[in-house]
């Protein structure tokens, strides 16, 4: 479990952001999810173009309903940070988007196990699990970079369950700190073949030395 700090040193206030902050906050989300679609393009070996993502400050009490809803059953990577910044982050993605990554990355025919309730085999969580590692590092690695701070990944977690169980982790370790996380929405490729959502949810402190090592 991460260590997170009071906020009693934070000189942000995250429900009033102003417009420098917030841009930069944006650029970050834009740089870390742009380094994680090249480096999936990569391990897919296939052309993957991402839409410019939609970033924006949410609440976590909210975050479902952007989603589609509490019940709707996701594949999500969870990982911790720390370092110079701390915090949780999570790469969440739809069952049908699941299955067509682990499709493209055994080259089996894309829409194989896609229907409704289709299982994962073994083989299948082993491929999503790569697939965390690899787009959860390159996400940190891009902002580790950009920001000239240091980011250390945990180990990431994979787990299959709806999506309003899985808010229920950030909510209750940050949630006292701070009600809103950074969540980038981004479509890869083309015709929806993936659509996938970042969650960056720094601890409250750690949004200050982001800012900071950015000039602002």
């Amino acid at each position: 479990m991460i260590n997170v700090r009071g906020e009693g040193m934070s000189k942000i206030d995250l429900n009033q952001l102003n417009d420098i902050q917030y841009d930069v906050l944006r650029e970050i989300g834009n740089i870390g999810a742009g380094n994680a679609t090249t480096a999936l393009s990569q391990m897919l070996n296939q052309k993957m173009d991402m839409s410019v993502p939609k970033v924006a400050l949410v609440p976590f009490n909210e975050i479902s309903d952007v989603m589609g809803s509490e019940d709707q059953t996701v594949v999500g990577i969870m990982l911790g940070f720390e370092g110079d910044v701390e915090g949780m982050m999570m790469f969440l993605f739809d069952t049908k988007s699941a299955h067509h990554l682990v499709n493209t990355l055994m080259m089996r025919d894309k829409e194989d196990g896609v229907e409704e309730g289709a299982e994962f085999s073994d083989m299948d969580m082993s491929a999503l699990n790569e697939i965390g590692n690899i787009v959860s590092g390159s996400y940190l690695t891009a902002i580790s970079k950009l920001t000239n701070l240091k980011m250390i990944s945990t180990v990431p977690e994979m787990t299959i369950d709806m999506i309003g169980a899985l808010l229920s982790v950030p909510a209750s370790e940050f949630g006292k700190y701070g009600d809103k996380l950074l969540l980038i929405q981004s479509q890869f490729g083309e015709l929806d073949f993936v659509n996938g959502y970042f969650l960056m949810i720094p601890e409250l402190n750690s949004y200050d030395k982001l800012l900071e090592s950015l000039g602002v």
